[in-house]
């Protein structure tokens, strides 16, 4: 039998190692070993930076935070409080840029934020909108009880589930949909 060297599959997978490693220093872009032993760190530098670089611009848009705060005669973590307390839900990237970009905007927040350490403001401004749509749901669901009750038969398994989940009747998970109609009559 004849001896095969496998020279094209190595050629191969040395080329495509030099030329992940183009444009580095020295041999580390022309000899083969050191190459490898370069493109191999500098795959683990890469994944390590990739989670650092979230810490690093977490690290800068504080720092802007800061500074426009400083500005504004407020300390960062008294703002960040403020806006916690008056419910104002805006991420750092966020805030950072207006402190860039629109001076007047960031002036109005630190107002708030001043107000809701005060006390002036009560905390979560928008919940009374938030339950006036849970009462129109409410008021929703005992007509949809009543139609229910109207023709079980004609409901999927699933709406069936509902209403017995809605009637307390145990082991409904389970019951096939004959068993859940019985059950709910």
């Amino acid at each position: 039998m004849t001896r095969v060297k496998g020279g094209t599959v190595s050629k191969t997978r040395r080329r495509k190692v030099l030329k992940a490693a183009k444009g580095y220093f020295g041999s580390k872009h022309r000899l083969y070993k050191t190459a490898q032993e370069q493109v191999f760190h500098s795959g683990v530098y890469a994944y390590r930076d990739r989670r650092a670089n979230k810490r690093n611009f977490r690290k800068l848009w504080i720092t802007r935070i800061n500074a426009a705060c400083r500005l504004n005669e407020i300390s960062y973590s008294k703002f960040i409080s403020g806006l916690n307390k008056a419910g104002v839900e805006v991420n750092r990237k966020m805030l950072s840029e207006l402190a860039i970009d629109d001076a007047k905007g960031f002036a109005a927040l630190v107002k708030i934020a001043k107000d809701a350490n005060d006390g002036k403001i009560a905390k979560k401004v928008e919940a009374p909108k938030a339950e006036a749509k849970k009462e129109t749901v409410k008021k929703e669901a005992p007509a949809k009880k009543e139609e229910a009750k109207k023709d079980y038969s004609k409901m999927t398994l699933a709406e069936l589930k509902e209403v017995a989940k809605n009637q307390d009747v145990k082991g409904y998970s389970t019951m096939k949909k004959a068993e859940l109609l019985a059950a709910i009559k």
